[in-house]
Order: C-alpha cells, then structure tokens, then sequence
C-alpha cells in the first residue's frame, strides 16, 4: 500500500505535511496500540495504552486531524491504563477507513 493510499483527496493538509502526520500516527500506534476492532463498517475502534502525556498527545493529533480532513469523527474515551479512540466515517469516505483499518492491522500491537 502506498504510504499515502489512506489519505482522502478532500483532505486539505498541504501535501508536504501529510509523511510528517503519517509518522506521527504510525508512531502513536507502533507505541501504544493494543487492540482494534471494526465493530461497524464505518466505524474502526483503536485501544491505546495510557500513560504520561498519552491522552494530550492523541488529542492534539485528533484536533489536527479533524482540522484538515472533517470528514472523520473521533471521540477518545479515557480510562485509567487506556484510551479508547472510536473513528468513524459517512459512507462516502468508508474507503480512507478501509485503508487506515489495513495500516494500523500490520501495526504489531503492544501487549
């Protein structure tokens, strides 16, 4: 898969700046990432692992992401060890999620 296949040609990031959130998703994942499920098909569920700094850090993300690419909803559940990030779609962009589903599953998840 392309590096960028998962990004929407409505996002609005310059294109210059869409490798550098790129690895910053990646990274959130290959360090945090415990679970995921796609409960629906316009929905994929992504359980992080907490920890000092984790919740600002995947907010400030999701409030960027959300900035250039408004056709995702994020809703971050807090626990005490874990954050639930919830992402979903409108029918139009189930693709970009179908992508992000594929990117994130080749993550190794954290135990």
């Amino acid at each position: 898969m392309s590096e960028l296949a998962w990004v929407a040609q409505s996002c609005t990031l310059p294109t210059e700046e869409r490798p550098l959130r790129l690895a910053e998703w990646d990274a959130l994942f290959a360090e945090r990432l415990t679970s995921l499920s796609r409960p629906q098909p316009l929905r994929l569920c992504l359980d992080l692992a907490g920890g000092e700094g984790v919740e600002d850090r995947v907010r400030d993300l999701v409030e960027r992401e959300s900035g250039c690419c408004s056709f995702f909803t994020f809703t971050a559940n807090v626990g005490e060890d874990q954050i639930v990030l919830d992402i979903s779609v409108d029918q139009a962009h189930e693709a970009v999620l179908d992508a992000l589903a594929v990117r994130t599953a080749a993550v190794p998840v954290q135990r």
